[in-house]
């Protein structure tokens, strides 16, 4: 009979050959020092270069190191989830490979884990980024504030550690393309939070570039608000508003003799795009309820898996 996990660590990887070795090892070390049983589920998201080879060398060398190769690269949202869904820990770790995430703050999520949070977050304290990626992540941050469903915490990545009630309570929403630091603002969970200072990349190449970076916030702010949908239906009654007001205008204008085709042409044209912003409003707010209830897409499909207990 396989024994209770106290902690799983999960390590989403690409292309982290130079890390893959050096992480497990920092991990598991830290993971021995807080006195608990563990798992180390490396999952690979498609890598190109040896990263796999090394990963079963790993899981070869100890049974608690456990992987998963996706078949394809399914992006740094839906292929890290899985791979805490995949976690039997009574509590879930996620971090990166590239020592980004400090192995040392382990010890210190699994004391307030034991004190009772259910959720603990690592916050970065500052990032080394040019004044433009400073002066966008500023102005994103302000966005999903003021149309997100719900705060997010400048900072976090979702470095941290997650309790086993709320992993699963996050699975069964099988949410297609997980925001998963969203999701678990979204949670209502309590939260904790770590500020910590960011260290430099231990070695490979960041897989975070503009483009990539901006597709991860649209997907997340699209994953994580609904008040974007609505908005043509703001839209429409401001516009309904100033047909009214130019409306009133041409009435004016008659009645002191002066030609109303200018306030009428306008009138018209306001209430045009009136109809047009609410029906795209509802349309909005039907997308909103048919992905409500479509959640059924798989995050990633294996291609293999190493060292997990058979089902």
């Amino acid at each position: 009979m396989t024994q209770p996990i106290d902690v799983s660590v999960v390590i989403p990887c690409l292309n982290e050959e130079d890390n893959v070795g050096p992480i497990t090892a920092a991990v598991a070390a830290e993971l021995a020092k807080a006195g608990v049983s563990h798992e180390i589920i490396l999952i690979d998201n498609a890598s190109t270069d040896a990263t796999v080879q090394r990963a079963r060398a790993l899981c070869a060398a100890d049974p608690r190191v456990r992987l998963i190769v996706n078949n394809r690269d399914y992006g740094q949202m839906r292929s890290p989830t899985h791979g805490i869904y995949q976690a039997s820990g009574a509590a879930v770790i996620g971090m990166c490979a590239d020592f980004q995430d400090p192995p040392a703050l382990i010890g210190e999520f699994i004391a307030r884990w034991r004190a009772g949070a259910r959720i603990v977050l690592g916050v970065r304290r500052s990032e080394d980024m040019t004044p433009l990626m400073r002066l966008l992540r500023t102005v994103g941050y302000g966005f999903f504030q003021r149309f997100g469903d719900y705060s997010v915490i400048p900072g976090a990545t979702g470095f941290g550690l997650y309790d086993r009630e709320v992993v699963d309570r996050l699975a069964r929403w099988r949410e297609p393309e997980p925001f998963f630091r969203g999701m678990l603002v979204e949670s209502g969970y309590a939260l904790e939070t770590i500020p910590y200072n960011r260290p430099p990349r231990a070695g490979g190449v960041t897989k975070n570039d503009f483009a990539s970076l901006l597709g991860f916030a649209i997907s997340g702010l699209g994953a994580s608000s609904r008040k974007l949908l609505r908005a043509p239906l703001y839209l429409a009654a401001v516009t309904a508003l100033a047909t009214a007001v130019t409306g009133a205008g041409a009435l004016v204008a008659a009645t002191l003799g002066r030609a109303p085709w200018p306030w009428l042409w306008l009138t018209a044209l306001e209430f045009n795009f009136a109809w047009v912003f609410f029906f795209l409003g509802v349309l909005g707010e039907q997308v909103r309820l048919i992905s409500e209830r479509t959640r059924h897409t798989p995050l990633v499909i294996e291609k293999e898996r190493v060292n997990f207990p058979a089902a």
